[in-house]
């Protein structure tokens, strides 16, 4: 097993994981298939579901690719704010003539933690990383036991140094630029408004504090920014909101206009679709009930699950969520394969003009 992420895979580009349905079998075999590394969302499915999707997915590739978890939501969520927020969301149900799900029929938080990691130590893949937490020692020994490179996601120098004392093999740094959900190891809703760190700054601060392989995240859309981190010290870069616009992503149509559609210039960070932190372009739905969205991941979350289908089935971005990094703008509507190819071409072209530039000041 390669001691860095990228040994895993030619170009230091890595598809990142979206879950709902974004990234499923062709877009991480169409990107593995290029060069880079695909990751299948393994967040919001069943352990079935998900290990049909490995299987898919390798029958259409034979590169290594990874699969990510969410890790198990054990804080304590005030069920009193899932209640006020429900009433909050009565005229939105109304509109989209859905139902809210009820509490009793919200299911566990663990998002089917246990089966999931269980079928991947009896048939393991090359790579499994970790969003929100960091999993515990034995279960990083065993999956390095079967041979699996295992990635912890963080958000600070603090959550990087729990992830080595732990003994995961990298950590991907997601700074506070990334679409869709921060990745932190604890919701504190006493930060909102004020927590995350640039992706630069928090590269360069996570390579001073440990020494494990870097994987950067947060608005990465160029090849040039990919340059930037690598001489940060990184080894490579995750992307998210670039893959979402290619023709294999799983997004809804409409959630691939919006990027770089006018009517929604900008993101922000939201509690309003799922009760923990998401970046997503700003719509009706975030303006209207983000100051009012309590801190209850995975309870919102399944709350709004059917409005946020209904949206999407009647055609309504204003309902939907539009999770997108910051460099939204810059997305390029193209087959994931070409994307990988014109990222490590740029890619290419930036270390190039570097090299040319560091001779010139040398001499």
């Amino acid at each position: 097993m390669s001691s860095a992420p990228n040994g895993l895979h030619p170009y230091p580009i890595v598809q990142a994981p979206m879950a709902g349905g974004v990234s499923g079998p062709p877009l991480v075999a169409a990107v593995c298939e290029a060069g880079g590394l695909g990751f299948l969302a393994g967040g919001y499915k069943t352990a079935d579901g998900m290990y049909q999707e490995i299987k898919q997915t390798r029958g259409l590739t034979r590169r290594p690719f990874g699969v990510n978890l969410l890790l198990p939501q054990t804080g304590y969520v005030d069920p009193a704010a899932v209640e006020a927020y429900r009433g909050q969301l009565a005229g939105e149900a109304s509109w989209y003539e859905v139902s809210l799900a009820e509490e009793d029929i919200i299911g566990t938080s663990d998002d089917g933690y246990d089966a999931k990691l269980a079928i991947l130590l009896e048939d393991p893949v090359r790579v499994v990383s970790f969003t929100f937490g960091c999993p515990d020692p034995a279960a990083l020994a065993r999956l390095r036991a079967v041979g699996t490179y295992t990635v912890v996601t963080v958000t600070s120098a603090d959550e990087a140094r729990a992830a080595q004392a732990a003994g995961a093999d990298a950590v991907c740094v997601q700074g506070v630029e990334a679409g869709g959900h921060q990745g932190t190891h604890r919701d504190d809703p006493q930060t909102d408004g004020t927590a995350g760190v640039g992706l630069l700054a928090l590269v360069t601060q996570v390579r001073e504090a440990v020494a494990l392989p870097i994987i950067a995240a947060g608005g990465v859309m160029r090849g040039a920014q990919i340059a930037a981190l690598l001489a940060a010290g990184a080894e490579s870069a995750q992307l998210g909101t670039a893959f979402l616009a290619c023709r294999e992503s799983g997004a809804h149509p409409l959630h691939k206009k919006a990027l770089t559609d006018p009517m929604f210039p900008h993101t922000e960070l939201t509690r309003a679709f799922s009760g923990r932190p998401a970046r997503g372009l700003v719509n009706r739905f975030m303006r209207e009930h983000g100051p009012y969205a309590p801190a209850a991941y995975p309870q919102v979350h399944h709350m709004t699950s059917g409005l946020r289908t209904a949206a999407a089935a009647a055609g309504d971005p204003q309902g939907m969520a539009l999770w997108a990094g910051q460099g939204h703008r810059l997305a390029r509507a193209l087959p994931a394969g070409e994307l990988v190819e014109v990222l490590a071409a740029e890619l290419a072209d930036a270390q190039s003009a570097l090299k040319v530039l560091q001779m010139r000041r040398a001499s």
